[in-house]
């Protein structure tokens, strides 16, 4: 980034037209989140990370936002261009009148939050290490003393991280979101940083594009947006996929109807379940009129089954292992593999050396352990290592869910919730993953579009008020799964 920044300088960029752009970016970044006008605290320091914060409140405040900022350090010690920044945000920018943004110097006016504040956190930016100093150090304290009556916002990494290791400070910044600008720094991915950061959020400018190309990515809606081209208006079903769900036993009926209800929901063609003849007649009757039920004698029957794309393993059971790794390995079709046919996978893991077609695996971390069990390694290393051994595609679920294939940019995915961590969630994203190999996307490009509409609808359901991170369900990824879709296409 520091690269960068020098080559866009003596390009003739100035600071201030990055800043500016960045700015913006932060207000639209805040406005997606926080779409309803509140009140913005911005706790600022003296460099240009404030500055970023200060045009971005100016953006806000023209939108309706209360303005209120606290200083670090007094106005006479800030750089040049963010007192400028900051004079700007008191007098209005240009506006006919002036924005009420008030200003303290922190620890000095400290009003309770009202419903539906945020604080930007501005303190610190890139090329700041721990440990913390006061004042900075006292600041820090109060945002994480305001969480939970306020949203924390980090404006390019919380201050008190290293943005090259994801080392944290003991009072760092315990943001709910960090909007980054330009590019994502290494140390925001990082396994132990990942409760400091929240939610991540890029800000790309064009002007700021480093010469060397990373081996990792956070997905974007710019980057995932041409996977899904608009459907031609001579489309029909069966361009889009004949899905084979095989789930569902005695007492895990749910996991079998939730994974069907995903894939319909992104798309899929058809979708037929297939199911044990015990909880056929209970499947027949709670399935959505969709959904093609079928009850299974024999699992290895299936091979013979017309069937585009596969999903194997959601509350299936580990009663007919032997029948399920043979369709693991003989079926030609792709396959998405989840839950149970990934316990049944560890078994004999050498199964997916032998298999004939394009498996994604999608485990939570207690399933991959069960796959390749391992100490003390990151999650990043675990997949790319995983991946190395079998030609497999990998989403390794959780914060931050992880995309590896051998050749292939490992990629963090951007969106989701704290809600999300809740039995069913899992069903759902097998359905989805499947239902974009039904629309002829790759495993790796199914799976990093997968996660990121499944976050993405968890968000919308909780920004819409339809759920809190405690309430959230799975059945509300899939009411707003439609809208997730159509925010790929709009947001960016």
């Amino acid at each position: 980034m520091r690269a960068a920044e020098e080559a866009a300088f003596a390009r003739g960029v100035s600071a201030e037209a990055l800043m500016e752009e960045a700015g913006a970016g932060i207000a639209r970044a805040i406005a997606k989140f926080f779409p309803r006008a509140g009140k913005c605290i911005v706790f600022a320091g003296k460099g240009h990370n404030a500055g970023d914060a200060f045009v971005a409140a100016s953006w806000l405040a023209q939108a309706g936002w209360e303005i209120e900022t606290r200083l670090v350090l007094s106005e006479e010690e800030l750089s040049a261009l963010t007192k400028e920044k900051l004079r700007e945000l008191q007098c209005g920018r240009g506006l006919c009148a002036p924005i009420a943004a008030t200003s303290s110097l922190i620890g000095v006016q400290r009003p309770l939050p009202h419903c539906g504040t945020v604080i930007l956190d501005g303190l610190l930016g890139l090329g700041t290490h721990p440990p913390l100093r006061e004042p900075i150090r006292a600041a820090c304290r109060e945002i994480n003393a305001l969480r939970g009556r306020a949203h924390i916002i980090a404006i390019d990494l919380p201050s008190g991280l290293d943005g090259d290791s994801g080392a944290a400070d003991d009072d760092c910044v315990m943001a709910d979101f960090t909007i980054t600008v330009g590019c994502v720094k290494r140390g925001l991915v990082a396994d132990s940083a990942i409760d400091f950061v929240g939610r991540l959020e890029l800000v790309p400018l064009p002007e700021l594009q480093p010469e060397k190309e990373s081996d990792s990515e956070l997905a974007t809606p710019e980057a995932l947006r041409p996977l899904l081209p608009r459907r031609k208006y001579s489309a029909y079903k069966n361009q889009f996929g004949r899905i084979g769900i095989v789930a569902g036993s005695r007492g895990f009926t749910g996991a079998a109807l939730l994974c069907s209800l995903g894939a319909l929901r992104a798309g899929a063609g058809l979708v037929e379940l297939f199911v044990p003849e015990e909880i056929y007649e209970i499947i027949a009757t709670s399935a959505a009129p969709e959904v093609m039920v079928k009850p299974v004698k024999s699992y290895a029957d299936l091979l013979e089954e017309p069937i585009d794309v596969w999903a194997v393993g959601p509350g299936l059971g580990k009663a007919r292992a032997a029948e399920i790794r043979k369709l693991i390995r003989e079926a030609k079709q792709p396959m998405v593999v989840d839950a149970d046919g990934l316990n049944i996978l560890a078994e004999e893991i050498a199964t997916l050396k032998k298999s004939r077609g394009a498996r994604l695996l999608t485990p939570h971390p207690g399933e991959m352990k069960r796959l390749f069990p391992h100490e003390k390694m990151l999650r990043a290393e675990v997949a790319t290592k995983f991946c190395e051994e079998y030609a497999v595609t990998l989403l390794l679920k959780g914060s931050r869910t992880i995309v590896a294939e051998a050749g292939c940019r490992l990629s963090y995915n951007s969106t989701g919730n704290p809600g999300m961590a809740t039995g069913g969630m899992g069903d759902v994203l097998t359905g989805v993953c499947a239902g974009l190999l039904g629309q002829k996307l790759s495993p790796n490009d199914a799976a990093r579009l997968g996660a990121w509409v499944s976050g993405r609808a968890a968000e919308l359901a909780i920004c819409h008020g339809a759920a809190s991170e405690e309430s959230l369900l799975p059945s509300d990824l899939l009411d707003h799964l439609g809208e997730a879709f159509q925010r790929l296409r709009e947001e960016g």
